[in-house]
Parts: structure tokens; C-alpha cells; sequence
């Protein structure tokens, strides 16, 4: 069993940064891929980044170098680093472990606030 917490979220300005952390718990969280995903008003969720257990990392093509997924699984973090923030940014973050397809993750966090005004 692996219980998520995600911190960090908040309100910037357009072209600021956040960084949102993604607190584990739980023996195997090393073993899992984890992911970042969001979801704004009236749409669906869509996977934002993803980590390999190794570090291997892919993004989604909005994303644009914009932001970086990192992990430290001796801590059991799973950071996301957003940069260069958009107003179509603004959403829900969740934090996600264990895949077992590419949008489809065993365990999910409660998801941080991240609004980016203009």
C-alpha cells in the first residue's frame, strides 16, 4: 500500500514557477513508476510527467521543457518542478503511483491547487 501527499500548490503569476512535492509512504513506493497528472474545470484529467523507478522520465507534448519531474526514492519524493507557468496551467494536480497502463495508476494523491493568473 502506498499513501500520497502532495504539497505546494498555490496562485502565480503567468510566467512564474511552482514547485509541487509528492510525499510517500509505504515499503514499495521505490518499485513503482509515479506520475503527475491534472485536471482543469469541465476537462479530463491528462498525465502531465512520469518517472521510472531508475529515473527514466517522459513528459506531455504541452509541457514544452517547461517542467521536470524528479524523484528520490531513498526519501520517497516525487517532485515537479513548473516553470515559465500559463494560465491553461491552472488545475489540479495529482500525484500518482504504481502504473499498470499509461493513465492508469493503483494509487493517487488528494491533488494541490495550482492557478496561474494572468
Amino acid at each position: 500500500q502506498v499513501r500520497l501527499v502532495e504539497s505546494g500548490g498555490g496562485l502565480v503569476q503567468a510566467g512564474g514557477s511552482l514547485r509541487l512535492s509528492c510525499a510517500a509512504s509505504g515499503r514499495t513506493f521505490s518499485l513503482h513508476t509515479s506520475a503527475w497528472f491534472r485536471q482543469a474545470p469541465g476537462k479530463q484529467r491528462e498525465l502531465v510527467a512520469d518517472i521510472t523507478p531508475d529515473g527514466s522520465t517522459n513528459y506531455a507534448d504541452f509541457v514544452e521543457g517547461r517542467f521536470t519531474i524528479s524523484r528520490d526514492n531513498a526519501k520517497k519524493m516525487v517532485d515537479l518542478q513548473m516553470r515559465s507557468l500559463k494560465p491553461e496551467d491552472t488545475a489540479v494536480y495529482y500525484c500518482a503511483a504504481g502504473r499498470t497502463t499509461r493513465s492508469t495508476y493503483t494509487y493517487w494523491g488528494q491533488g494541490a491547487q495550482v492557478t496561474v493568473s494572468s
